[in-house]
Formats: structure tokens, sequence, C-alpha cells
């Protein structure tokens, strides 16, 4: 899954997972947007799994451009 991340004018990050519609996070810094983003998917997947709702096909599990 692709994280896609910048920077917002008031100095907040923003990260994005586009394949997994509504989980995006803010963070104080970048690190910190990545691991929230990073949970917020695991957990919306994990409850896509128990519901029995198809997940997307996971090669690597995340991908951050550099």
């Amino acid at each position: 899954m692709n994280i896609a991340i910048e920077r917002e004018n008031d100095g907040r990050w923003i990260a994005e997972v586009s394949e997994l519609p509504g989980v995006m996070v803010y963070g104080q810094d970048r690190d910190e947007a990545i691991s929230k983003v990073k949970a917020l998917a695991l957990r919306v997947l994990a409850d896509q799994l128990e519901q029995g709702e198809p997940v997307p096909e996971l090669h690597d599990m995340f991908a951050i451009p550099a």
C-alpha cells in the first residue's frame, strides 16, 4: 500500500493510504503521521477481514516515497 505524505501550511503532516478510503491522519511530524496511518490502515484491514469483506492484494505492506 502506498502512503502519501505531505506537510500542511500550518506545519502538521498529513498521511493517507489511498487504497483504503478514509485512512488519513495528521501528525506533529513526518514519523508520527506515518506511524499513525500504518496503525489505522491495519485496523481497517483487520475489520474488513473480520466482516468477510474483500481486502486489497498485499505484496509489500507499505511503501513510502522518499
